[in-house]
């Protein structure tokens, strides 16, 4: 695979091994921005991606866009910016595709990649963030696809936006966290944000998975834990303390595939991939698989099989779509953080199954969206519960959280709409409701008011998608009672 990296800096720099060289970000410089909040945004500052030629073109189409909106001035003197927009993105071909199948000569490349962007205003918070993938895979023009869209997003955010207050900080306290890894990168990133405005508050997070997190929080080990899956009443009678369930973000899980031939992205059923998983599909080239994916290379090779070996919230969300619409998997192996795989190889967290994939030809797996971005792995389609086969992106995110109910406790796979990407789901936070000490108590309050505020507009550049209002106000709510008791 042929690969063309478009670099610039985008967010602080995280220091966890998942989160790779792709997302990475560097230390924001020393700036004179006035806006504190994403309505005050008048005049902007593209910061420059990186020397490459592809990103100069990137940044004079951006430009471009963003001017046709005259409510907004580009600016090149840093100085007089309300806000600076970090830009990262990479491009690379996946593949090449014949034009016309009797002339196997002639061949077009299929480009992947990614655009992500971060509006930093003043003191380096973050006031936007989003993340485009191409819509198009054309020889020429993907540049520009990805600025256009990118620009529509942030000139939309513009202008729907009103000045948010900030509140005031409290102190202090070392908090441990441990986990699920289906959010980690972000979580990474918040913690290093979190750490800018309140450097009293020290805050550690082990990506372990969600029952492993569980486990610790239950033998007291840790403050808080982090999970996929949410915990139900029976559940929660046996903890030791009673448990709070905060909603964090909002993720996708992809079916993700190492096939170097496949000249574009591949088609899954809910059939199929239950298929495959309970071994029933064996190759590639079955016609089933072939059916959904005419004109797509398939070699006559055996389907690796990789999943999670770790009890994994991840693997819940993968195994609720697939008893929701499989009638034979639900029989057989259900929903759960750990199943009995009918056929497989294990592997530990969403970062193991992704680089297991990305190491063995042939493969397929599940993870969560960012993993799979990070690693530039190819990842399918999946048919939705209106029959379309939908890529998983913020566009198809947004649009599984708006068609699901607003109840953060009922998994949202296979939601109703059209484009609603089926394989989604909350994360959450289980929090104690009572702590032994009320300086420790205060800084939990304090970093989940953050992650329900200001850390809702980081999430979309690391291809996570913020809570819907209605449950960030409602958790909002349960959170003061929190703080009250």
């Amino acid at each position: 695979m042929k690969h063309v990296s478009i670099t610039g800096p985008l967010l602080r720099r995280v220091s966890i091994p998942i989160v790779l060289s792709l997302l990475a970000a560097v230390t924001l410089p020393a700036r004179a921005q006035t806006a504190d909040a994403l309505g005050q945004v008048r005049k902007i500052y593209i910061d420059a991606g990186g020397a490459m030629p592809e990103a100069a073109d990137m940044q004079k189409h951006l430009i471009d866009s963003l001017r046709n909106d005259h409510s907004l001035e580009i600016v090149t003197d840093q100085a007089r910016a309300d806000a600076i927009l970090k830009t990262n993105s990479s491009i690379w071909i996946k593949a090449y595709v014949s034009v016309n199948p009797r002339s196997p000569g002639s061949k077009y490349p299929v480009y992947g990649g990614f655009l992500s962007a971060q509006l930093v205003g003043k003191g380096g918070d973050t006031l936007w963030s989003y993340l485009v993938t191409p819509s198009r895979y054309a020889s020429s023009g993907i540049h520009q696809d990805l600025t256009d869209q990118l620009a529509k997003k942030l000139l939309t955010a513009l202008h729907e936006a009103t000045p948010a207050a900030s509140g005031p900080a409290q102190s202090v306290r070392i908090l441990r966290a441990a986990g699920a890894t289906f959010p980690a990168p972000l979580y990474q990133a918040w913690i290093e944000s979190f750490r800018e405005h309140h450097p009293d508050i020290q805050i550690t997070y082990n990506a372990i998975g969600s029952e492993a997190g569980i486990q610790l929080l239950r033998d007291n080990k840790i403050t808080f834990a982090a999970s996929d899956v949410p915990l139900s009443d029976a559940f929660m009678a046996q903890m030791p303390v009673k448990l709070l369930q905060f909603a964090t973000v909002i993720g996708a899980v992809v079916p993700i595939y190492h096939l170097p031939q496949a000249g574009q992205d591949l088609r899954f059923t809910p059939d199929i991939l239950a298929d495959i998983y309970l071994g029933k599909i064996r190759k590639w080239n079955d016609p089933a698989i072939r059916e959904f994916n005419r004109g797509v290379t398939l070699p006559n090779a055996d389907i690796i099989v990789i999943h999670r070996a770790d009890g994994s919230g991840t693997t819940f969300a993968w195994t609720n779509f697939l008893s929701k619409t499989n009638p034979e998997w639900k029989a057989v192996v259900g929903t759960g953080t750990t199943v009995r795989w009918p056929t497989g190889r294990g592997a530990q967290g969403n970062d193991g199954i992704a680089s297991l994939v990305d190491q063995t030809p042939n493969s397929i797996g599940y993870a969560e969206l960012s993993f799979a971005i990070q690693r530039r792995l190819s990842y399918g389609t999946v048919r939705n519960a209106a029959g379309n086969f939908t890529q998983a992106n913020l566009l198809t995110l947004a649009a599984a959280a708006a068609n699901s109910s607003n109840d953060i406790l009922t998994p949202i796979t296979n939601a109703p709409g059209k484009d609603a990407y089926p394989i989604t789901s909350f994360t959450w936070f289980l929090v104690p409701q009572s702590f032994p000490e009320p300086a420790t108590k205060a800084a939990v309050a304090e970093f989940l008011n953050w992650v329900l505020t200001s850390g809702q507009k980081e999430c979309s550049a690391l291809a996570y998608y913020p809570l819907p209002k209605e449950i960030v106000n409602r958790e909002l709510e349960q959170l003061a009672a929190f703080k009250a008791k």
